[in-house]
């Protein structure tokens, strides 16, 4: 009976037990080192958004500017002034923590002639078709938004039927005929004590950022030392196996 148990089929079982714990722990340790990479980046990603939510306003980025943007610019908290274009306003499909609406894209001729999208806010569906509009011209402090180009997951925009499910500026600037240069990027308006009970609710940007990445690694790394665990107890086992009896 012993020789039969380690015959040729034992060994062979033996390698791809082996093998096949060799490999699984391999994949799970890669997988805990990706998750601490995207631990270390979670954690700048935060630290640059408070860093920027919190900063002093400073002006937005005019057409000069424009080609330097990057990601490290979003949120940064930004001014801007000009004369608003209510009729060429878009309501965009969202999810806020009021409810089911639309988010209020107007676009904003600058001083210096470019077009730049604000977000005014949010307003739910009963107001889309009666937007209550803002002031003709003014001052706007608001958070610097990348452009959020052709839709969502399974949902793409329709510029001809004005259906828009993301913030798509560039789209959105060519669907209503602005002319001249828009701005590759939005700003959504920051809430202030004139803006907290008026229509469009603006102040509804996203700035929470899960971060689990920390409880994942664990999680795969706590797998990678059980597959070295049974690494080591098969070959334990294989080896007493072999001892005589």
């Amino acid at each position: 009976m012993d020789g039969e148990a380690r015959g040729p089929g034992s060994i062979a079982r033996l390698v791809l037990l082996l093998a096949l714990a060799l490999l699984a722990g391999a994949g799970f340790f890669a997988l805990g080192v990706w998750q601490v990479h995207r631990l270390a980046w979670k954690e700048a990603l935060i630290a640059r958004v408070e860093r920027n939510v919190n900063a002093v306003p400073a002006a937005a980025p005019g057409p000069g500017a424009w080609p330097g943007i990057t990601p490290d610019d979003e949120y940064r908290r930004v001014r801007a002034r000009g004369r608003f274009e209510y009729a060429h306003e878009v309501t965009v499909a969202a999810t806020t923590e009021l409810g089911s609406g639309y988010w209020v894209l107007t676009p904003l001729r600058t001083q210096e002639g470019a077009w730049l999208l604000v977000n005014r806010g949010f307003v739910p569906m009963d107001l889309r078709a009666h937007v209550p509009p803002g002031p003709a011209e003014g001052d706007i402090v608001g958070l610097l938004r990348l452009n959020e180009p052709h839709g969502r997951l399974l949902q793409t925009n329709v510029p001809a039927a004005g259906r828009w499910y993301s913030r798509d500026v560039v789209a959105i600037a060519a669907a209503q005929g602005l002319a001249g240069a828009v701005a590759p990027y939005f700003i959504d308006e920051v809430a202030t004590p004139d803006t907290a009970a008026r229509w469009p609710r603006a102040g509804l940007t996203v700035l929470q950022f899960p971060n689990n990445h920390l409880v994942y690694a664990i999680t795969w790394f706590a797998l990678a030392a059980m597959m070295a665990a049974a690494f080591g107890y098969v070959l334990l086992d294989h080896r007493r196996s072999r001892r005589p009896a």
